[in-house]
């Protein structure tokens, strides 16, 4: 059992945890709670677990069994909770390998529907994002690279597990991927104050590309000026913009009760 936070695994955790370089470097995530770990059991690509002295003692489940073929350690419950990204952990972390995506295969098909995020910073946004792009039923999340990282463990948290089913990929040069899509007939829709028509007065049961931008400044020009159309979300009220994850959460539902038609 490991008794202290000075434990080479622990401090690769929090690591793991904090930093978005040891994260590409190792090519691997952290998750915490029984859900995320399952999910990521299932799916074979758990590299190693981490649960409570107090979690095995108060399980049903049979140690052995419930983590066969998995690697794991059993920490002590004071360690784990300082090892932990929540206030209140959940008696399992894991140690994850990132799923990863290639952009020709997301921008292939017929049935695409795409979230282009560009430079969204907000950890919160882009997971709310990615459990509605899933809720929404869209077929990927392309990401700008100055765009938060998706495996920050609070972006992962409220992902609510989307981060396993959502294919996603983050782009070097967003003007240059939008160029891309639109050659294999994906029509890019940015939300922009400047835009002539409602979101609802425009037509999404082709293939689409909905942009979101930062939540400070919006979209880039450059984004603006490549996008075919740009659409606005009429507001009440002396509102100058929405909350990042609203507005694309509005447009995503848009393009999916026009498709459900």
């Amino acid at each position: 059992m490991i008794t202290s936070i000075s434990n080479i695994q622990m401090k690769n955790l929090i690591k793991l945890q904090k930093n978005a370089r040891t994260r590409k470097e190792q090519h691997a995530f952290v998750t915490e709670g029984r859900k995320m770990f399952e999910e990521a059991k299932a799916l074979g690509i758990v590299k190693r677990a981490y649960v409570s002295e107090s979690y095995v003692e108060a399980s049903e489940e049979d140690e052995e069994k419930y983590f066969q073929g998995i690697a794991y350690e059993i920490v002590a419950d004071k360690v784990l909770k300082e090892v932990a990204d929540t206030m209140t952990p959940q008696g399992i972390l894991a140690i994850v390998e990132k799923p990863e995506y290639r952009l020709e295969d997301m921008i292939a098909g017929e049935s695409v529907a795409l979230l282009l995020l560009e430079d969204l910073r907000d950890p919160g946004n882009l997971g709310t994002l990615m459990r509605t792009a899933e809720g929404a039923g869209m077929t990927g999340v392309i990401m700008s690279k100055e765009t938060v990282d998706l495996f920050n463990p609070k972006v992962v948290r409220s992902t609510m597990g989307s981060i396993y089913r959502v294919p996603f990929v983050y782009v070097e040069n967003f003007t240059e991927a939008l160029g891309e899509m639109q050659k294999q007939e994906i029509k890019i829709v940015a939300t922009d104050l400047k835009g002539k028509n409602a979101y609802d007065e425009e037509k999404y049961t082709d293939k689409i590309g909905i942009v979101i931008g930062n939540e400070a400044k919006g979209i880039s020009e450059e984004t603006r000026d490549r996008a075919d159309i740009l659409v606005r979300i009429p507001m009440c009220g002396k509102l100058e913009s929405l909350n990042a994850s609203v507005a694309g959460g509005i447009m995503m539902y848009e393009v999916f009760r026009q498709r459900r038609k």
